[in-house]
């Protein structure tokens, strides 16, 4: 029996293809579309939080930005798109978006101050797949929330515990701080937030 192989699809297959007015959730990860699980009460928690306490930040310091409630960050050169939990959108360069208007979709990482992932089932996602490609787009700096400890040891330690591990690029690179339990987090893009993981973890000040 030969197998069939899942055809491939470009960025622009996988716009037309998205459905409209449904709640579902999809992102296309090398050509392949991945539907997206429900999330967890838990995450919706975290996630819900995070953008609120985001928000007060940049509102308080007046920055042109925003926190859409659906949109896409694609790499360039790669027929991928990400969905993020929260993703930080910088008004001011969308008018160098030419997939914004029409897609609602963003590839240059002056559009992208900030991405967080809040770490479902499908870990493996946000600490190999995207971490890499933000890296690679020079977003300056990404939020991995693992509330439930699911990564992998060599990503949050040995025993495993809930950890937000923080990447910042440095001379092109990402370099991780990682905070625990009663510490404080350190963002580069806010750095008066403050938060400790613990508030982070339970979605409460």
């Amino acid at each position: 029996m030969t197998e069939v192989l899942p055809k491939l699809l470009t960025f622009k297959e996988f716009i037309l293809w998205l459905p409209e007015n449904t709640s579902q959730r999809y992102e296309l990860h090398d050509g392949i579309i991945v539907e997206m699980s429900q999330p967890s009460g838990k995450n919706e928690k975290v996630t819900g939080f995070l953008a609120g306490e985001i928000t007060v930040e940049y509102k308080h310091l007046q920055l042109p930005y925003f926190i859409p409630k659906t949109a896409l960050v694609k790499p360039p050169r790669k027929s991928s798109g990400y969905s993020p939990d929260v993703v930080l959108i910088n008004d001011a360069n969308l008018q160098n978006e030419e997939l914004w208007e029409k897609e609602s979709t963003v590839t240059q990482s002056k559009s992208i101050p900030l991405i967080i992932e809040v770490v479902s089932k499908n870990w493996e996602d946000d600490y190999y797949t995207k971490l890499g490609n933000y890296e690679a787009m020079k977003i300056s700096e990404y939020w991995i929330v693992d509330y439930a400890a699911l990564g992998a040891r060599k990503f949050i330690g040995n025993p495993k515990q809930p950890t937000i591990s923080i990447y910042n690029l440095v001379d092109g690179e990402y370099q991780v701080a990682q905070f625990r339990n009663l510490e404080c987090i350190i963002s580069h893009t806010f750095p008066d937030l403050k938060l400790t993981a613990n508030q982070i973890f339970n979605g409460v000040l």
